[in-house]
């Protein structure tokens, strides 16, 4: 039986992202142009093209504003999940800014789908070593299961020392944290879950690293994206660093016939019905402790 492999986007405007972060100010966010309820319309497209359901990480302040495009996330059958309020890192704050970003954006999606969430995915993946407090938070707020690391060493986020597959943080509570898939191969570890590494890098490289994680290692590939990815024709920011430039800006013409291959090439599901499949395989471990 083939591996299913959890698909999900980042829903976030194309000036909410950290290649941005020190160029434009969040007190300027409403006056620049939306695009991402289109960008979401392709690639809900896209999905269902493809037949397959996915998870949407939503920032709150997406859905405060654009609550006609939760709904339809809603109605096409993909889960709906908190990204944060506003694309805040989680080390940037501390337990009670963490809790009201949490709350704020989970009542916002909650009001416009009428759905109970219960994911989580921190910005830029910024739950690390430097947040020991953000489980319990995430804990004490309900949530079932977390996204929000990167097992690996980068300039822009990483917790390399956490586990590469799924694993319970806490050790009285059952909260399951899914890290974005990273591969092994010649003594290195690398990142392998989408996002501008999958626009940059050849498509090749992709499959090949799903394909190491399905079949040698026997696990499902977590893999993200944003919408804003699809869409090539965005502004043009001049002013931020050319390193973000290229970051941000490289292969957009071809993500969307990336993503098709993508979506044809290996088996995916929604999040929350891949962590129950993996909260299923944690579960001997913790009832052999517990004997």
């Amino acid at each position: 039986m083939s591996i299913v492999n959890a698909l999900s986007v980042d829903v976030e405007e194309w000036f909410q992202v950290g290649a941005f972060e020190r160029t434009i100010d969040r007190a300027d966010w409403d006056a620049l142009a939306s695009r991402v309820a289109d960008n979401c319309g392709q690639v809900i497209d896209l999905f269902a093209a493809a037949g397959v359901r996915a998870t949407f990480f939503t920032l709150g302040w997406v859905a405060a504003r654009h609550p006609a495009l939760i709904r339809r996330i809603h109605a096409a059958g993909h889960e709906l999940a908190s990204h944060g309020w506003a694309h805040a890192r989680v080390f940037t704050l501390d337990p009670a800014a963490f809790a009201r970003d949490l709350a704020d954006s989970r009542k916002a999606i909650e009001d416009a789908a009428g759905v109970a969430i219960t994911g989580y995915r921190a910005p830029s993946f910024s739950i690390d070593q430097r947040t020991p407090w953000a489980y319990p938070v995430l804990a004490e707020q309900g949530f079932v299961y977390s996204s929000s690391v990167a097992p690996i060493a980068h300039d822009h986020y990483g917790w390399r020392e956490a586990p590469r597959f799924a694993f319970r943080p806490l050790p009285d509570h059952p909260l399951v944290e899914v890290p974005v898939t990273t591969v092994e191969a010649l003594g290195r570890r690398m990142a392998a879950g989408g996002g501008g590494f999958f626009r940059v890098l050849p498509y090749g490289f992709s499959r090949w690293a799903i394909s190491q994680v399905n079949t040698v290692e026997q696990r499902p590939a977590i893999f993200y994206f944003h919408p804003w990815e699809v869409d090539p024709e965005q502004p043009r920011v001049a002013a931020a660093p050319l390193r973000s430039r290229l970051r941000h800006y490289t292969g957009l013409g071809a993500m969307a016939g990336k993503l098709r291959r993508l979506t044809a090439d290996f088996a995916w599901e929604r999040m929350d019905r891949v962590v129950a499949a993996e909260v299923a395989r944690l579960e001997p471990a913790r009832l052999a402790l517990a004997a």
